[in-house]
């Protein structure tokens, strides 16, 4: 047996402890751990509760000394665009607020106060998210400017999370970048927008790539799990990690990486921040080895997570994407409408703006599932099409990954709406693309297209014709 390697993947609404190794030239995978996550009420925030979640990484590792699977090296994955805020001890300032909080209403204006937004795109290549990075730091200055003058150190979250585990405090890249604090041609942070901004450039951390070894846990931690491994950084956002998964060794592939949100783009070498690109919204987010992921943010399967809490808990998401397949409403909405962000209820909200555009309104489960997922569908294939006209190329084939990858009623929508083959697989695409991080820094593998290529040599592809 070869070494081990533990990919943690925390995303919106739970994380999971997978461990990994390589057997006959393939990948084997194996969930040690699973655990809850979810933003929580807090002094008028929704807010992350990083202190449960860091118990939950220990409790993970803990797992794995109990199995005897000690893991040689550690790489943590997360949700994008959130962060802490640490003094000179080290200790955190105010709370982890979440990206689907409202304090950022606003900002976007403050912001362009000091940079328009054509600017800020050129400069940056990020795509306008209400919620990116720069406007949480606006409201943190504007609400609670204190709490920036005490700070001695920003860390995104995984970031946050590795820095407890080595004591050691770099940023990553990939995640870096959806901050809208990176200059998409140098790579590293734009000290010239921070300075005009306000935002003090001295508690930004040096900038790593995927694959740099941050070190080994602190001796608190050994003594805690009861061994020793050495932290990876891999691709910390957590779609930078599942596009590394894509199991194809193609140049101009176009992925969707389908879980919470649905991101749909292909990967460049250079950045796209012309002003079609700005106004199509399409955002340069940062991939491995410097490789842009250019993508476009999709409301994804947050939608049906919702329907499914309000109207059927009991209901597995099979049973709801089989049941939405048999019915025949053709009601269609914008999935990237910001109504459906964070709604008191999103059945509600569907349903609304069905009647708001004459449409005919779902009543049951089902009916509600099979507008979200149809309008899911239209969604992607006018992306495909933006995405066709922006790059020149004309795409063959779109590769699901996530969790998405088992919606099989989406996938063959999704297929027959763009008109090509959709391939859906693998479905812990983010796990396992952290764990290719971790196996290329160890040797395992001498490039990306070798490990994906074992990818597509390990796990199920599932075809959809259109």
């Amino acid at each position: 047996m070869g070494k081990y390697y533990l990919a943690i993947d925390i995303g919106a609404s739970g994380g999971r402890h997978i461990l990994g190794h390589v057997e006959d030239g393939k990948l084997i995978t194996e969930e040690i751990y699973r655990f809850p996550n979810g933003l929580v009420e807090k002094n008028g925030h929704k807010c992350w509760d990083v202190d449960e979640l860091f118990r939950q990484i220990i409790n993970g590792l803990r797992k794995c000394k109990e199995r005897n699977l000690i893991p040689s090296y550690v790489g943590i994955d997360t949700w994008a665009v959130d962060f802490v805020l640490l003094d000179e001890n080290g200790e955190r300032i105010g709370d982890a607020v979440g990206y689907r909080d409202n304090r950022t209403q606003g900002m976007d204006a403050e912001v362009y106060k000091v940079i328009t937004e054509a600017a800020l795109y050129q400069r940056t290549g990020i795509q306008k998210q209400l919620f990116n990075t720069i406007y949480q730091l606006m409201a943190v200055k504007k609400n609670s400017p204190e709490n920036l003058k005490q700070a001695k150190m920003f860390l995104m979250i995984p970031d946050y999370f590795n820095y407890q585990l080595t004591g050691k405090a770099v940023a990553e890249y990939t995640n870096a970048t959806t901050t809208q604090l990176i200059h998409a041609e140098t790579n590293d942070w734009d000290s010239e927008l921070m300075d005009a901004l306000g935002f003090p450039r001295e508690i930004f951390q040096e900038i790593h790539k995927p694959g740099y070894v941050l070190g080994n846990f602190r001796e608190e931690i050994k003594k805690q799990v009861g061994f020793d491994a050495q932290v990876v950084l891999v691709a910390t956002h957590d779609t930078g990690s599942a596009v590394m998964a894509v199991p194809s060794e193609k140049e101009n592939i176009v992925y969707i990486s389908s879980g919470t949100w649905s991101l749909m783009g292909t990967e460049l070498k250079k950045a796209n921040c012309s002003e079609i690109s700005g106004q199509h919204n399409f955002t340069n987010e940062g991939g491995y080895d410097y490789r842009f992921r250019y993508l476009k943010n999709i409301m994804g399967l947050w939608m049906i997570q919702s329907v499914r809490k309000e109207m059927a808990p009991q209901m597995d998401y099979g049973e709801i994407c089989e049941g939405a397949s048999g019915e025949k409403i053709k009601s269609i909405v914008d999935c990237n409408d910001s109504r459906f962000l964070s709604p008191e209820s999103m059945v509600a909200e569907v349903q609304k703006a069905c009647r708001e555009s004459g449409q005919e309104v779902p009543e049951n489960i089902f009916e509600v599932a099979a507008v979200v997922y149809n309008s899911l569908a239209v969604c992607y294939a006018k992306v495909l099409d933006e995405l066709e006209r922006i790059s020149g190329h004309h795409y063959e084939q779109i590769h699901v990954i996530g969790g998405g990858a088992n919606a099989e009623y989406l996938n063959q929508l999704t297929a027959t709406k763009c008109g090509c083959n959709v391939c859906a697989g693998p479905v812990e695409a983010t796990a396992i693309g952290n764990l290719s991080a971790q196996m290329i820094a160890a040797g395992e593998f001498a490039t990306l297209p070798e490990a994906r290529n074992c990818i597509k040599n390990s796990f199920e592809i599932k075809n959809y014709e259109p």
